[in-house]
């Protein structure tokens, strides 16, 4: 189709660099693994699909608009990523003191809709969502199009890509519980959720 790009020259690049996003450690990863320890993996698929989508919805708003609202106002991508990256600290801290679901812990991190809207105050989002907007959308193209192909390969590859996270924390979770660690676990991926933001800022 003439008002989008050619797919080798576009499809290939943009599916590489969804799936290094989607599948290195990081906010929504460590969540997901954290939900299935403590929940198991039916209660964490809402998670993982509120995320999916969510990004790719934000990815949307954002790429279309980074360029000429961050030009208006450049203060704004430095506030959202500080306030983002302190709302995850917090977050953080709340899976790592939180008991098992067993002792009494809470019965989900997020669903569908708090990981959809949970997309606006991760800072990797921001940063990969801009990523996108400046190295793969084309500007002798329709930007529309272009935007709704690369949502729509950024949740066909993160689906993929956040099955091991899950099937990890399962597995983990799993063998801890048995051992009465649980809690160890969610600390650790507290800490990690923690150190996953520190780049980020």
């Amino acid at each position: 189709m003439s008002f989008l790009p050619e797919s080798s020259a576009f499809i290939l690049p943009l599916a590489m660099f969804a799936f290094v996003s989607s599948v290195t450690p990081g906010p929504n990863n460590s969540m997901l693994a954290t939900s299935s320890a403590n929940h198991g993996v039916r209660a964490t698929l809402p998670h993982m699909l509120g995320i999916s989508v969510g990004f790719a919805a934000m990815l949307l708003i954002v790429a279309a608009a980074a360029g000429s609202f961050l030009a208006l106002f450049p203060t704004v991508a430095p506030i959202v990523r500080w306030g983002g990256g302190v709302w995850i600290l917090w977050l953080a801290w709340q899976i790592a003191t939180a008991p098992p679901e067993s002792d009494g812990g809470p019965r989900n991190i997020l669903g569908f809709f708090g990981a959809m809207a949970f997309q606006w105050v991760n800072p990797k989002g921001w940063m990969i969502a801009i990523a996108v907007a400046t190295e793969f959308a084309r500007p002798d193209l329709p930007l529309i199009p272009q935007l709704i192909l690369i949502g729509i390969v950024f949740i066909g590859v993160s689906i993929p890509c956040m099955l091991p996270w899950i099937a990890l924390g399962r597995w983990v979770g799993g063998a801890m519980r048995r051992s009465g660690r649980l809690r160890a676990f969610n600390i650790a991926m507290g800490v990690l959720l923690g150190v996953s933001v520190v780049p980020l800022l």
